[in-house]
């Protein structure tokens, strides 16, 4: 294998100009006042998910979310959100804000663009966060594994909450050392599944422990151009998704790319409602609350289903471990979104933590698996009722 098509790998991106990265009918959109103007009815994801509700409950304030991607330019409508980064590759400003390609700047404003005054402007899912900036791969969509890796290690050391991956491809075992890193270190890992239909999941979203991201339409339904598999955990928007780009223009884009990001964005709502909460407990109320499509049950196309930020920020999940029971001193809600039930004096969730200690006496090392792994589709979490 060639380098150039190692590295086409890795990002699963063609390079097909300006807005590469999303779709071949990806297209940029001046920098006007229409245009700043248009772009919020445009993102029809907004409404589907139902953000503004979301957003009465959780912005992300508090929340730092890396996204190692093609850099981010400082658009007006995210530049308030955007931290000082790092560059892995050659070719940028040394801090990650830089972007001639677009893709990084899309992913970052579906995370966390503040938008302009008067409703204007592009809307992430959680503008109160911020994004630590990093360009792990060139303007023409190059980069290795080893740049990914690097990407991930400064994530780490920098204290991000989680961490965006909107490409995917091949690995190294530094990558992989990467990737178990961030999971070890309480950081939500959210990567894209791909966008070649008859392909398998790409790496680092077949890792277990990352939550893997597939696409569905407009109409709710599976994406065509979105890869599936036994690794699909949630799916989100993936199709017609507008964004910000470079110099101030937005963009319009198809893949799992932008509904990983909406995923990180989502991730990063349910960080800051409840900050004490374990990383795979964050992955677990997305799976657990979200939308059933498809056969009942988790399935290779929509995985558990379409994420529903409200039910995330509120829904009463029950833990799938006895760590998340437990939280310092003051410290606000855990697992239980929306407090205490009528006639419920907190005996409940002492009697679910009781109970779960049980099992891991009863069990012994066996907690440890339990600790490290996700539910999948031999153990479906608890489906809510709304």
């Amino acid at each position: 294998m060639t380098r150039a098509t190692a590295i086409a790998l890795i990002l699963q991106i063609p390079p097909i100009g300006l807005t590469s990265g999303i779709s071949p009918t990806s297209k940029q959109v001046a920098p006007t006042p229409v245009a700043a103007e248009r772009i919020r009815p445009d993102q029809w994801h907004l409404a589907f998910l139902k953000v503004a509700q979301a957003q009465e409950i959780s912005r992300g304030n508090g929340v730092v979310v890396a996204v190692p991607d093609t850099g981010v330019d400082p658009h007006p409508d995210l530049s308030n959100n955007l931290l000082l980064g790092i560059d892995t590759v050659a070719g940028g400003s040394g801090d990650g804000q830089n972007d001639s390609n677009s893709h990084g700047t899309s992913m970052a404003g579906l995370i966390a663009a503040h938008g302009k005054a008067g409703n204007t402007g592009a809307l992430g899912i959680a503008p109160g966060s911020k994004v630590l900036p990093i360009k792990s791969s060139t303007s023409d969509n190059f980069g290795e594994a080893d740049d990914l890796a690097a990407a991930i290690e400064f994530s780490i050391s920098s204290g991000a909450q989680v961490i965006n991956i909107s490409s995917g491809g091949a690995s190294t075992p530094r990558l992989v050392r990467a990737i178990e890193a961030a999971i070890a270190a309480n950081i939500v890992v959210v990567a894209a599944a791909g966008n070649s239909p008859h392909a398998p999941v790409s790496y680092p979203a077949s890792e277990e422990g990352v939550i893997t991201v597939g696409g569905v339409d407009r109409a709710g339904l599976h994406a065509a151009i979105s890869v599936t598999g036994p690794e699909i955990d949630v799916v989100a928007p993936a199709v017609d998704i507008y964004s910000t780009s470079y110099d101030g223009k937005y963009s319009k884009g198809t893949g799992t790319s932008s509904a990983t990001a909406i995923v990180a964005g989502a991730a990063a709502l349910i960080r800051s409602k409840y900050p004490y909460l374990p990383a795979r407990e964050v992955a677990h109320r997305l799976t657990a609350t979200a939308v059933d499509k498809g056969p009942p049950g988790r399935d290779d196309e929509y995985g558990y289903g379409v994420i529903d930020l409200v039910a995330a920020l509120t829904a009463d999940v029950p833990p799938i471990g006895f760590e998340s029971v437990s939280a310092p001193a003051g410290a606000g809600p855990s697992t239980t979104a929306a407090g205490q039930r009528p006639g419920d004096d907190g005996s409940g969730a002492t009697a679910r933590g009781l109970a779960t200690l049980g099992v891991i006496v009863a069990t012994g090392v066996a907690w440890a698996v339990v600790a490290r792994r996700r539910r999948r589709s031999d153990d479906p979490p608890p489906r809510i009722s709304r």
